[in-house]
């Protein structure tokens, strides 16, 4: 998220005209990029799109102008949403030409649609409360209080299976007083206080340090998401998507997500 010829005799000439004739084609056949992505067989600069999980909007914000910056000549546009969502959009014809979801079961369900996926970093959940915790909330037991207005993610979405994953597990029933297509809707339910609290990722909590507080959940109540990142099969930037795949496993971007509070894949 840049030989000139000496005179010969004239039969040599023609040989070498004819070589060149030949071997023009064969390169034309080629990939519709160059190998690291930053030109198009034209020579114009590529753009990407890559669909990302919502839980990555600020990092990838971040990485996009990195990668622009090490790649002139490729420009990248992050559109983040739900992986649900984005998964919608790729069965759906979309153009796009990278997909990051917040798990491996909804990319796994892509899988005539992508390349092979790579885990780039993984995330735990964090129950956000609003600023200085009013509710006392400690642990997610304390989420079944009748008292207290709770917002998750929708079932459908990643972090909501994952949040009702760590719920049952524990026997904790919640009623929700709103179900949110994406992560970063549940983290706004409580930044405006529309809930005193809800269950979101440990990165997106800390995109708001000021608005909300996050109570950590025991890693043996947690649960590990997963995000694989791919190329997809209707890009028209192959290779470019490819690099750009790549590139998300190299030092560099892995220190931005770990900054972000994303953890080793």
């Amino acid at each position: 998220m840049s030989p000139k010829f000496s005179g010969r005799p004239v039969r040599r000439t023609v040989a070498a005209a004819a070589t060149v004739a030949l071997l023009v084609p064969l390169a034309a056949c080629g990939s519709d990029d160059d190998s690291d992505g930053k030109k198009d067989k034209a020579g114009k600069d590529v753009s990407l799109t890559v669909l990302a999980a919502s839980s990555l909007t600020d990092v990838f914000a971040t990485a996009e102008k990195a990668y622009e910056k090490e790649h002139p000549g490729t420009k990248i546009t992050v559109s983040a949403a739900g992986s649900q969502e984005l998964a919608a959009q790729v069965k759906q014809g979309a153009p796009a030409d990278v997909l990051v979801t917040a798990d491996t079961k909804t990319m796994d369900g892509l899988k005539g649609e992508t390349g092979e996926p790579t885990v780039i970093a993984k995330n735990r959940l964090v129950i956000a409360t609003r600023e200085g915790n009013p509710e006392k909330v400690e642990g997610l037991k304390d989420l079944g209080g009748s008292d207290l207005k709770v917002v998750l993610a929708d079932d459908t979405v990643p972090v909501g299976r994952y949040s009702k994953q760590v719920l049952d597990k524990q026997g904790v029933h919640v009623k929700p007083v709103s179900k949110e297509a994406n992560v970063r809707s549940v983290l706004s339910k409580v930044e405006l206080g529309e809930a005193d609290a809800g269950i979101v990722y440990r990165t997106d909590a800390a995109t708001a340090p000021d608005k909300v507080d996050a109570v950590e959940i025991p890693d043996a109540q947690n649960a590990v998401a997963s995000y694989p990142a791919a190329t997809l099969k209707g890009s028209k930037n192959s290779a470019a998507a490819a690099a750009f795949v790549k590139w998300l496993s190299t030092p560099e971007a892995q220190k931005m997500l770990r900054d972000a509070g994303f953890q080793k894949p």
